[in-house]
């Protein structure tokens, strides 16, 4: 159903490998979790596959659970972390939809009452994304 095949040299495949570096705060044998650079809410963070996906077309159902239950943990621990009213879950899938990474993923937002989201694109500061991570693994550890 994909629009084509996947691309080895996204930028989340490179993260996988260790060839581009990343703010992790969660990993296990079927994913990763880090921060995201250009943050639309502090503590925005993503949630992929280490399998190869395009997209969720292309998931095995397995790969799909485990990323979930990922999801799950890591929204309850930005909650804590940052105080949140609420997260929003975000999953897009093709171009049409808004998808630029082609690599299956699930952004997670901290939202806070009458705070709306930032814009995206613009790249974020690097120290506070750093220390937005320490906040989320801790409480992961709680």
């Amino acid at each position: 159903m994909s629009n084509s095949e996947y691309d080895t040299n996204n930028i989340f495949a490179k993260i996988l490998r260790g060839e581009i570096p990343a703010h992790k705060i969660y990993e296990d044998d079927e994913t990763l979790a880090f921060m995201d650079i250009m943050p639309r809410g502090e503590g925005h963070c993503l949630v992929i596959p280490k399998s190869p996906a395009r997209n969720i077309f292309d998931m095995e159902p397995d790969s799909l659970i485990a990323v979930t239950k990922v999801v799950q943990r890591v929204s309850k621990a930005v909650m804590a972390a940052f105080n949140a009213d609420g997260v929003t879950i975000q999953q897009l899938n093709e171009a049409a939809s808004g998808q630029e990474v082609f690599h299956y993923h699930c952004h997670i937002i901290p939202r806070h009452d009458g705070v709306k989201v930032g814009p995206p694109g613009i790249m974020g500061d690097g120290e506070q994304i750093a220390a937005n991570a320490e906040r989320i693994r801790a409480a992961l550890i709680s």
